[in-house]
């Protein structure tokens, strides 16, 4: 049956009769047909533009592209494939066939950086890519210095006292803005404050000031909004023509600048940390502080400073984009869900009575840990995790050459009938074990990724996370009362809409 399967070449027929015979599972296989990649289904295409025109016409809106890849899956099936101006993506939506591509891409997958201007601005400031712009040895030479530092849990905990520490200041900070009718005014700047507050002790045991007013609190408040803006601007650039890669247009000239002022802001922390930690090294009063995140990479000798600073740096600001949105939907969704918000309460409350958060009281959260995780089912922080096949791939009947630029895109799955019981209701319990989580397939929700590429600052994320929902669900029941659905926007990754209120009930 293998040697029969249709093909336009002998050379095309050569590689899938191999590739059959090393995957002969495969649903391909059995039904004995292989397509071309040009034949997989999407939007009509133009050349240069692609399917660009469908949101320069306002046919489909950039800030709703979560619900643009909705309406392709819906209208082209499990597979699609969509042009962005001469860049062709194939669009994978089916978790078997996301299985399918992790299972294909050895020890240093290739992947698209998430934003293709943060890696062009980095090459223009002569500045290390770092972890998510690289691929090959470069990328493995990073990820093998830092994995150890910042994917074990026993090494993530050092930072624990650290957090907790932030986030009993972040309830007080709340308790003290809430007086009167209890509603936190600007929650994502709010939260974006806690976020950069949490990184800055990580990244530098330093206490920034975000949350202490002053002129600490307003620079913190410009490096919030310049990391909106880099997003909101990258963006925009991705589903424009690149022009701003021939000349300076006044998009990326603002980028530049919001980056700079980023890069600049945080690079003087890195400075001013490492050359304290020089300073106790020389004098041997280093103590306790050999688990010191900077003090860790300074021991590797393959990193250089350009490498330390952008992956403190990046640690440092990525919380902005992934874990403040996060936090934002895990309080919505407790808010509007009392019989969740009240049972989780009563488990933080068995195990937590005041004091620093540890190890053994997060242990002892499982609840708290599903109501995490079915959050981001709901209300998922990104649309794509992104893959460059580096052989070729058969996936729903076509065949993927090397090179191919996929996107895995499971979000559309998860509020299935399929895949979910109940899909529409907001049930932790389907993560817990006993439940039904068992039936779950274990390539659809995979909000970290999984293997090689697993974000790096996942445990820090899920640290902080479960530390400070612990610590609001303590101190204060939480009420919302919008009276629909909360909406998301797409800059980059999923934003809770801005106009989002909670309001914050003091339980003491």
């Amino acid at each position: 049956m293998i040697s029969n399967l249709p093909c336009k070449s002998a050379s095309v027929k050569f590689r899938v009769d191999v590739y059959c015979r090393r995957n002969f599972s495969l649903s391909v296989v059995r039904c004995g047909k292989v397509k071309k990649f040009s034949e997989i289904p999407g939007p009509f295409r133009l050349p240069v533009l692609g399917n660009l025109y469908l949101y320069k016409l306002g046919i489909y809106n950039p800030l709703k592209y979560h619900e643009v890849l909705k309406d392709l899956f819906k209208r082209y099936g499990p597979l699609v494939r969509q042009d962005i101006g001469m860049r062709s993506i194939v669009h994978v939506f089916d978790p078997e066939s996301v299985r399918a591509v992790y299972e294909g891409e050895g020890k240093s997958p290739h992947v698209e950086p998430l934003q293709e201007t943060v890696m062009m601005y980095r090459k223009q400031r002569n500045i290390s890519l770092g972890l998510g712009n690289m691929n090959g040895d470069e990328w493995y030479r990073l990820r093998s210095a830092v994995q150890q530092m910042m994917l074990r849990p026993t090494e993530v905990h050092y930072y624990l006292p650290h957090i907790s520490e932030v986030a009993s200041d972040f309830v007080e900070r709340i308790r003290e803005k809430t007086k009167g009718n209890g509603e936190l005014g600007n929650l994502r700047e709010e939260v974006s404050k806690w976020s950069l507050e949490s990184a800055g002790m990580v990244c530098f045991e330093t206490r920034l000031g975000s949350l202490a007013g002053g002129e600490s609190e307003r620079q913190a408040t410009k490096v919030v909004e310049a990391n909106r803006k880099i997003f909101l601007l990258s963006s925009s650039l991705k589903f424009s023509l690149p022009l701003y890669k021939l000349f300076t247009t006044p998009k990326w000239k603002s980028l530049v600048e919001e980056e700079d002022y980023f890069y600049g802001f945080g690079g003087k922390y890195v400075d001013s940390t490492i050359s304290k930690i020089k300073d106790l090294q020389d004098k041997n009063k280093m103590g306790d502080r050999t688990n010191h995140f900077l003090t860790y990479l300074l021991s590797k000798p393959e990193l250089s400073y350009s490498d330390i600073k952008v992956i403190t740096l990046s640690l440092f600001g990525d919380g902005l984009s992934t874990t403040t949105p996060t936090l934002i939907c895990n309080l919505y969704c407790l808010a509007t869900n009392p019989e969740v918000q009240e049972r989780a309460f009563k488990e933080v409350s068995s195990v937590y009575n005041g004091g620093p958060v540890t190890i053994d009281m997060i242990n002892k959260m499982p609840y708290l840990k599903a109501v995490i995780k079915e959050t981001f089912r709901v209300y998922p922080n990104g649309t794509e995790i992104s893959r460059i096949v580096h052989k070729d791939l058969i996936l729903n009947g076509y065949l993927l050459p090397a090179g191919t630029h996929c996107n895995l895109n499971q979000s559309v799955q998860y509020k299935s009938k399929k895949y979910f019981k109940d899909p529409e209701k907001f049930w932790p319990d389907r993560w817990l074990r006993g439940e039904s989580s068992g039936n779950i397939h274990p390539y659809l929700l995979i909000p970290f990724g999984i293997k090689a590429r697993t974000c790096a600052g996942r445990r820090f994320a899920e640290q902080d996370l479960i530390v400070t929902l612990a610590l609001i669900l303590y101190n204060f029941r939480l009420k919302c009362h919008l009276n629909r659905p909360l909406e998301q926007y797409y800059n980059v990754l999923l934003f809770p809409e801005d106009s989002l209120k909670i309001h914050f009930i003091s339980r003491g």
